[in-house]
């Protein structure tokens, strides 16, 4: 692989020294996760979740599909005057979006509906044509990319579930005939000799047919997740984007080979977290435009060289700051155009649980709050360039060095450097579901809360607030996650790949879909796999609870033979209390053996709540039942002879289920053992990420993407000296059998819900429901604010 940004980085850095800051850079905003963005150029606000834009023939409209949680609609932006001319709201649609070669039609997929639906343009408005039928509505089908042939009066349509390349006649609109595909499909594109090409999204490789005859004629090697293709005009080259290898590969069509690869990621051999998926060359093809979503900005390469009858290698140029998760990338003229599907900014949600009908509630859904935007970029010069370079740097937290040295101080139970020893052997990690800080903590006046958001305060759970007062309060700490599909692949993973991102919103949207994304499909696996592929890799051993292993079974190869095969799984009518008492009896055979693993993840699932349904436990009765699970669990280690050793991490895989005044990310989390200080606020800036860097430096783990490599350890939480007191549970205050007995609107909406698979139900009716539930609908607005990083003092005070 070329590193060429190795090379160029002291150049860049050494000129950006004389270059002033250009008003095409927005302020910096910090990003929960510890990133920052200053997106270049100006902006369009877009919809939710754009995932693809498409040039029309003539240049001047850009198509752009958005494919988020929220409403879902085709937008059209004239590129001339910048602006929207067109919106046209679609029940369902994904990432599919071709022109007709004669502009007059726009084909774009209809996602679970499994059709395409076909639009007249007419005076730059959409007009709804026709429907081409892959499939009745609802199968397993899911069109993805889209390719028209209009030689031939054929569109090419490549399939999510069921893998499958769709060939449909334009004049009649109907399926000609159907190819099985080895993978998942993603992009299909036509050469300009006339071959189709198609990434498989789940394999390494790129397929090629003669689009006359639709034989499979070869396959083409790449890299991990192959995304969008381009082609050079005279059709010699061809670039692919590859999501999980932060790479375009740059392949030569004549002879079938990689001519060469190109490291679009910041530093050379980075881990994954790039996430490199678009691509955009300039109009005189000398420039290529690489969109690393996860990065937050444009890798940008001179591959000139490329026209030379003696090809000539490529070079990394610099970089351009984009908005959050770029997802598209376009030129046209001197213009390049950046779709950001999740916009410019991370927000507060303080009235995401109020009612229908009241103002905002709709936007604050944190799966549907961060509106995406279209950045047009002009073209920069060698010195701006240079400029935008620095930025996109300083923006981001992640450096090679941090991957084996991280931040600390000497002495500390956390390491330093990977591989340095630690005090503590054994590491507990539970993992909880859906709850921001203010929902639980918001009524400690030692922290930043607001307590007009709190839920369930200390009556219901008083061993979280002990934890808090009695170890360490954490107002500062923000989940990596929207919702509970990405939410456990950041807390086991430290990454969320693009299938993840990029399949998740059609599910909870209420759109349809499969939730495949807790070790089920291996699309959604990350590139190195999750905490335990790593204690595997490093002769650690481990054990899970309940973390993706369903019906006493594990969907994960690697927790085989390594999971309790007694211990619940998704199942919100047994007790976590029961969880924990299975877990006690299972640690205590172990401990009596001195086989306890130096890694347990633990789930537990009652702080989701089962809402109002009729004969379930109240909300209250849930949280309090976690609450008290987590009390005895900790406890129970406490009086063990291991405790001396041992450290426990809590947090929630995602902060979904309310409301927060800080930011919709914020959530609660906690850490107890006998290095942890005691009686101590920090109010220092961590992560799912950052606990995550804290377990890998105790187990001498590396980091598993770039987000754990650039995330601060919660060094700041432990103390040099060991205290072996033990933590004692503190009992329920309410009954935890407490069932919904009321039979009321509230309690027949809580019965429509599908409780029994995780996350199938609206999150956004069912926050609101246990809003109504709790504080009643005649509460008053809670305040709000923005979004703010308290900085912490070099001592953590």
């Amino acid at each position: 692989m070329k590193n060429a940004f190795l090379f160029t980085l002291v150049f860049f850095i050494c000129a950006c020294k004389t270059v002033a800051p250009t008003s095409t850079i927005a302020p910096r905003v910090q990003l929960p996760n510890g990133w920052s963005l200053t997106p270049a150029g100006r902006s369009l606000p877009l919809g939710d979740f754009p995932m693809n834009a498409a040039l029309s023939p003539n240049g001047r409209l850009l198509a752009v599909t958005n494919n988020g949680v929220g409403s879902q609609f085709l937008q059209l932006v004239d590129l001339q005057t910048e602006k929207t001319v067109d919106s046209m709201p679609v029940a369902k649609a994904y990432y599919g979006l071709a022109w007709a070669g004669d502009g007059q039609r726009l084909y774009a997929s209809g996602g679970l509906d499994n059709c395409i639906m076909v639009y007249a343009l007419k005076n730059q408005q959409l007009h709804p044509d026709t429907l081409i039928r892959l499939g009745q509505a609802g199968a397993s089908i899911f069109p993805v990319g889209l390719a028209v042939d209009d030689a031939r009066h054929q569109l090419f349509v490549c399939t999510k579930y069921d893998s499958m390349l769709y060939v449909c006649d334009t004049r009649t609109n109907l399926v000609k005939s159907k190819i099985k595909l080895e993978s998942e499909g993603y992009a299909c594109n036509l050469s300009p000799g006339g071959a189709l090409y198609v990434t498989l999204w789940g394999l390494k490789k790129v397929a090629v047919f003669d689009a006359a005859t639709l034989a499979h004629q070869y396959d083409l090697p790449v890299g991990d997740h192959p995304n969008e293709m381009l082609f050079s005009r005279n059709g010699q080259w061809l670039f692919v984007a590859n999501a999980q290898d932060n790479s375009v590969s740059v392949i030569s069509t004549r002879t079938r080979r990689t001519f060469e690869t190109l490291n679009a990621a910041l530093y050379p051999n980075a881990p994954n977290g790039s996430t490199t998926n678009s691509l955009a060359l300039s109009t005189d093809e000398k420039t290529l435009y690489v969109a690393n979503a996860d990065n937050n900005c444009l890798a940008v390469f001179d591959v000139s060289g490329l026209q030379n009858k003696s090809a000539t290698a490529s070079h990394a140029r610099g970089f351009i700051p984009t908005g959050w998760y770029p997802t598209s990338v376009r030129t046209i003229g001197s213009k390049i155009l950046v779709a950001n599907a999740k916009g410019f900014t991370s927000l507060p949600n303080p009235d995401a649980p109020r009612p229908d009908g009241e103002k905002h509630h709709a936007s604050q859904y944190i799966g549907a709050i961060f509106l995406g935007t279209l950045s047009i970029i002009d073209q920069p010069s060698d010195r701006q360039l240079a400029a935008w370079s620095k930025e996109v740097y300083t923006n981001t937290p992640y450096t090679k060095a941090k991957e084996l040295q991280a931040d600390g101080e000497t002495g500390n139970p956390i390491p330093k450097r990977v591989g340095d020893p630690s005090p503590i052997k054994y590491v507990f990690y539970i993992v909880k579901e859906n709850r921001t800080y203010d929902q639980v903590l918001g009524d400690m006046p030692e922290g930043n809360g607001d307590s007009t958001l709190c839920l369930f305060p200390e009556k219901i759970t008083p061993n979280q607030h002990a934890l808090a007062r009695e170890f360490v309060l954490l107002d500062n700490f923000y989940v990596d996650a929207e919702v509970s599909a990405d939410g456990h692949n950041w807390s086991l993973g430290a990454y969320a790949n693009d299938y993840v991102e990029k399949s998740w919103p059609t599910e909870y949207g209420g759109r349809g879909g499969v939730y495949d994304y807790e070790g089920t499909r291996a699309l959604a696996h990350p590139k190195g796999g999750y905490l335990w592929d790593y204690c595997r890799r490093a002769g650690l051993s481990y054990r899970t609870y309940g973390e993706f292993a369903d019906d006493y079974k594990p969907n994960y190869s690697t927790i085989a033979g390594h999971f309790c095969t007694t211990y619940p799984a998704w199942d919100l009518s047994i007790f976590d209390i029961t969880r924990v008492q299975i877990w006690e009896h299972d640690f205590d055979s172990l401990l009596a053996i001195g086989q306890v693993p130096r890694l347990s993840t633990l789930r537990i699932y009652s702080d989701h709540t089962s809402g109002l349904s009729k004969g379930a436990y109240t909300p209250q009765a849930a949280v309090a039942d976690n609450d008290l699970a987590v009390g005895r669990l900790i406890e129970h280690l406490s009086k063990s002879t291991i405790w001396q050793e041992s450290v426990v991490f809590i947090l929630e895989d995602d902060a979904q289920d309310g409301a927060d005044h800080v930011d919709a990310h914020r959530s609660i989390a906690f850490v107890a053992g006998p290095y942890v200080k005691r009686g101590f606020i920090d109010h220092s800036m961590y992560s799912t990420s950052g606990m995550l860097r804290t377990i890998e430096l105790i187990l001498g783990l590396p980091p598993m993407s770039q987000y754990d490599a650039a995330a601060t350890p919660m060094w700041r939480c432990f103390s040099k000296t060991p205290d072996v007191q033990p933590y004692i549970a503190k009992p329920n205050r309410i009954p935890l059998d407490t069932r919904n007995m009321a039979v009321n609107d509230l309690s027949r909406l809580s019965e429509t819900f599908n409780l029994a698979q995780l996350d199938a139900v609206p999150a956004r009716a069912f926050n609101e429901m246990l809003w109504k539930a709790i504080k009643g609908t005649d509460m008053p607005a809670p305040k709000r604010a923005a979004w703010v990083v308290v900085q912490a003092d070099n001592d953590g005070d």
